[in-house]
């Protein structure tokens, strides 16, 4: 049985109010559901890193259009691609562009080869996604805003700054969540010292 929490989370992603009262939900370093989600990029970075998925999105469908259904995820400039492409060398030709934007220290490139997938899938998807948040949050031994969950057909990529101890439980909370298909840990890893630091609010650090 999902939690309350769990299901405003839900609710929050899939961008719906059926469910009643939820908790407020606010990002970077605010209050979620009454914790404390401190984002581990400083707030120039994840402006960066916003910029960053425009940029590369804008970049890709303007030269190739509706031959890619394409979705740019960037984290500490690190910047994922998924999705479908029609050939591989549309897939190519989409790490190049993505690699040519300011500020993107590197590309990693998961676009399948075949058609786009459909609607029902990318809502399964986008369910996936809000169910896996939800676990991340009531696991107490997890920060849920220091990952970033991706979703494509089934496949579930994980970013963030993190430490083994947080990426293995991270990879089985995923892992254990219902549709999801093979998990990709796309993280980069920190010493529990260094996860520390990041962890205090801006003005404590």
């Amino acid at each position: 049985m999902k939690t309350k929490l769990q299901k405003c989370l839900l609710a929050a992603v899939l961008g719906t109010s059926l469910l009643s009262g939820c908790a407020p939900l606010v990002v970077g370093g605010a209050v979620v559901g009454g914790m404390v989600a401190v984002d581990r990029r400083t707030s120039g970075t994840q402006l960066e890193d916003e910029n960053i998925e425009l940029k590369v999105a804008s970049a890709v469908n303007k030269e190739l259009g509706e031959r890619v259904h394409l979705n740019v995820t960037s984290y500490n400039r690190r910047v994922l691609l998924t999705g479908e492409v029609r050939t591989e060398a549309d897939r190519s030709r989409a790490t190049l562009l993505a690699q040519s934007q300011e500020n993107v220290r590197e590309v990693i490139n998961d676009l399948a080869l075949g058609a786009p997938s459909s609607i029902s899938q990318r809502t399964k998807d986008a369910v996936t996604t809000g169910q896996i948040k939800a676990s991340f949050v009531d696991a107490k031994d997890l920060q849920s805003n220091a990952v970033k969950v991706v979703t494509e057909r089934g496949v579930v990529y994980l970013m963030g700054r993190v430490t083994a101890r947080e990426a293995q439980r991270a990879t089985d909370v995923a892992r254990g969540t219902s549709g999801v298909a093979k998990v990709v840990r796309v993280f980069e890893e920190i010493s529990e010292q260094e996860m520390q630091r990041l962890s205090q609010p801006p003005l404590a650090r």
